[in-house]
């Protein structure tokens, strides 16, 4: 009887020393709580689009918690503007100077699985990137494969003519002093043939500079009206080298003056200025962009405007 008593005794002390980690950031998580929750991956890990969510773990980690550790304008980057996000751990991978932090993001109408890089010995946030996105409605199969060095290689791929499967696989590696950047480019898909989504198609149109620009359908960037008056969303797509450089980069400028703007985005290294002309938008990279675009291309170029299409009146008669 004493014996089970002690036992008794023991477990409740042992129940209560494992204090739940308040996950909600309501209250201050210490780094080490943080990081707890993402179970140690220590081999190497694959995921595809068709089941990333399942991953996870149950635990749920609030915004106001991810707050703590990440900055808002990279959390921004990764959830826009759902502030109802709901971030879940699926593992982290430990380096001698970066910890790698995969994690799945809940947002209203999708899941994405993202890596968020930090500084292991200070733990300051130092980069993140988006790897997988469950609402693309392609043909493709999505996938993302990461080694121990970590290479995050993400990968598509689809049957083809005669049961030949068509692919294209780009690694991105981080380096402490250009963020994310391109190491591997492999495919065996023409460069003419693979689709690229334009993210900011669809928003409206209405200030002076909205409108697309290219030189042709691979190098082009969307200029779309912001929130406020002086205020644009861009996307800004471009292969160089018969598609062997390749940079891609979406976000947001203020205008300067009437004709100059400049991205600038908080944890982002990237600097770029804008200048519209006689109906063209030219480029010119001041930061290092190198988290998006291949190693020997840049930002450096020149679109020209395309007329809006026409639409067709209807007669009557």
């Amino acid at each position: 009887m004493l014996s089970r008593l002690l036992c008794f005794l023991l477990l409740f002390l042992v129940s209560c020393g494992e204090k739940k980690i308040d996950l909600s950031g309501e209250v201050v998580l210490k780094p080490k709580e943080f990081l707890s929750v993402f179970p140690v991956i220590s081999g190497n890990f694959q995921a595809a689009d068709s089941n990333f969510i399942k991953l996870a773990d149950s635990s749920q980690i609030g915004l106001k918690a991810m707050l703590q550790f990440v900055p808002d304008s990279a959390v921004n980057s990764l959830i826009g503007k759902d502030k109802k996000a709901i971030f879940q751990p699926v593992g982290q991978i430990l380096k001698e100077k970066e910890t790698y932090l995969l994690v799945n993001i809940k947002l209203k109408h999708k899941w994405v699985m993202a890596v968020i890089v930090l500084n292991t010995e200070t733990n300051a946030y130092l980069a993140s990137k988006e790897l997988l996105d469950n609402s693309v409605e392609d043909e493709y199969l999505h996938a993302v494969t990461v080694n121990r060095e970590p290479t995050f290689l993400l990968g598509r791929e689809k049957p083809g003519k005669d049961n030949i499967i068509q692919f294209t696989r780009i690694g991105w590696v981080y380096a402490s002093d250009v963020g994310f950047m391109v190491v591997i480019n492999d495919s065996n898909e023409a460069p003419s043939k693979s689709e690229i989504i334009n993210p900011i198609d669809t928003l409206p149109r209405k200030y002076k500079y909205s409108a697309d620009y290219a030189q042709d359908k691979k190098n082009f960037m969307s200029i779309r009206d912001g929130n406020k008056t002086g205020s644009y969303e861009f996307f800004i797509h471009f292969e160089k080298n018969e598609g062997a450089c390749v940079g891609e980069l979406k976000g947001s400028f203020t205008m300067k003056n009437t004709t100059n703007a400049q991205y600038r985005f908080n944890g982002d290294p990237c600097v770029i200025d804008f200048s519209f002309e006689d109906g063209e938008v030219r480029l010119k990279e001041q930061g290092n962009c190198g988290n998006h675009r291949g190693i020997k291309c840049y930002f450096d170029d020149s679109f020209t405007r395309k007329k809006e299409p026409k639409h067709k009146s209807v007669s009557r008669h």
